[in-house]
């Protein structure tokens, strides 16, 4: 007998639905079960349980705090409802760092068949994020074995800017 297959999926507050519901189909197409995991870059993960669950500490000098980190209820609650209406069965992880990293040792450690990730916010916030930690993405497609599936979340058009070339001038 197979185990079944597992698809990690990168999720954050706030994406669009398209990332988990393409996770969702691809998942149907391959009878598979989807991890979906949520990395905050603004801890660091100190220690790993046998439960799965991590132990987190702030990055930030000032605060001095340890914690076990939670998915978020609400994000649970919203795409499970999603996989609900899929058929599609999910589970969730938190952890902390470097997203990219982090997304790595998960999906070694599940073995998953692919992983699923957004394109960056668009707009200020995302450009300043992937400007100081890169993309995701792009960190993930260029040290992992297995498939990285990039879903856009907000596409431009043709005659619109990227969003690397935001505020551009023309010459």
């Amino acid at each position: 007998m197979t185990a079944t297959p597992h698809i990690l999926v990168g999720v954050v507050p706030g994406q669009s639905d398209t990332v988990v519901t393409t996770a969702a189909r691809f998942a149907k197409l391959l009878n598979a079960h989807v991890v979906c995991a949520s990395v905050d870059s603004a801890r660091l993960a100190i220690e790993r349980q046998l439960d799965g669950s991590v132990i987190s500490v702030s990055m930030s000098a000032e605060l001095t705090d340890t914690l076990v980190e939670r998915f978020d209820p609400d994000l649970e609650k919203h795409i499970g409802a999603i996989f609900a209406e899929a058929g599609v069965e999910f589970s969730t992880r938190a952890d902390a760092g470097l997203a990219s990293q982090q997304l790595s040792l998960i999906a070694d450690e599940i073995d998953a068949e692919m992983i699923v990730v957004g394109t960056r916010d668009p707009g200020i916030r995302g450009t300043l994020h992937e400007f100081f930690s890169g993309s995701v993405a792009a960190q993930l497609s260029h040290r992992q074995h297995r498939p990285v599936l990039v879903v856009p979340q907000a596409p431009v058009g043709d005659d619109e800017e990227l969003p690397w070339e935001e505020g551009a001038q023309a010459s």
